[in-house]
């Protein structure tokens, strides 16, 4: 039987519609931190895995976790823990949130080139964005004003600083941005201005200097720039980089994040300027056999 050409062609976009359709999707959510870094990895398993797609957005941590327990994504990108609040609604959904780590952070303080401050301790980066120290002269810079740039309240990134180091509010002269290549680029612009970033977006900031940072004073500060004093637990503002599932993960939500674990997955993580896995948390992913 002979078919014309139109025919063929007809049966021929039909089939590549199909095949567009039977893809598979992933979902993945949340943090803007690590919202580089997941589409990276997602490009280059996409790559070796065309049956699969993967889309990747951001709009902070608490909004991954949001859609993660409201069944709207199937991973949450996160730079914090869940918290009870969320903990609470995701059981109230028939939702189990499991964390995997996929990467460590070190939590970047930034200041424009030109200020002369190098160092603050980690009291004092807490004092700084409550509003208490509010001139550079109080911690060894120039007499002009703190212009502070921050994160928005459901930014992942917000809630470590706050609770790690702030341990108390914000000041409400905080002027908050949408991520970190936001804050980077406000720094960059006031000769008075300090901002926090994931250490992946500071290594590549141009026009900022990274501080150094201690516990106290007479301490040795560290960079968190220096991966093995980070990786040794001895720059004091380091983290975890989550993602959330709703129980074990498994089928292409696992290879996935097998991937992002791998020694292919964790040299794009180092690519992205954070850093590998401590082994601490390799052993946590291990009770999902990743």
């Amino acid at each position: 039987m002979k078919y014309s050409t139109k025919f063929m062609v007809a049966l021929s976009g039909l089939a590549v519609m199909a095949g567009a359709a039977s893809a598979e999707m992933v979902q993945v959510k949340g943090s803007d931190t690590i919202i580089n870094l997941v589409q990276k990895e997602a490009e280059v398993y996409m790559q070796q895995n065309p049956g699969v797609k993967i889309s990747v957005t951001g709009g902070g941590s608490g909004t991954g976790i949001a859609a993660m327990i409201n069944k709207q994504c199937a991973i949450a990108d996160s730079s914090r823990a869940i918290n009870a609040k969320e903990l609470e609604a995701a059981t109230t959904n028939g939702v189990k949130p499991s964390r995997i780590v996929i990467a460590f952070d070190a939590l970047s303080i930034i200041v424009n080139t030109g200020n002369p401050v190098k160092v603050l301790t980690k009291d004092q980066v807490g004092a700084i964005y409550r509003g208490e120290i509010k001139n550079w002269s109080e911690v060894g810079g120039s007499d002009m004003p703190i212009n502070l740039y921050g994160r928005q309240s459901n930014s992942g990134t917000y809630g470590f600083l706050q609770e790690m180091v702030l341990k108390g509010n914000y000041s409400s002269k905080m002027n908050t941005m949408n991520g970190n290549s936001q804050i980077a680029e406000a720094v960059k612009a006031d000769p008075s201005g300090i901002g926090y970033i994931g250490v992946g977006y500071a290594k590549q900031a141009a026009g900022v200097s990274i501080l150094d940072i201690n516990l106290s004073n007479g301490q040795p500060a560290v960079s968190p720039i220096d991966k093995p004093a980070v990786m040794s637990g001895k720059y004091p503002i380091a983290r975890p980089l989550y993602q959330y599932v709703n129980g074990s993960p498994a089928g292409t939500v696992k290879a996935f994040i097998q991937f992002e674990l791998s020694a292919e997955g964790q040299k794009i993580v180092e690519e992205e300027g954070f850093y590998e896995i401590p082994a601490e948390y390799k052993d946590a992913n291990a009770r999902f056999g990743l």
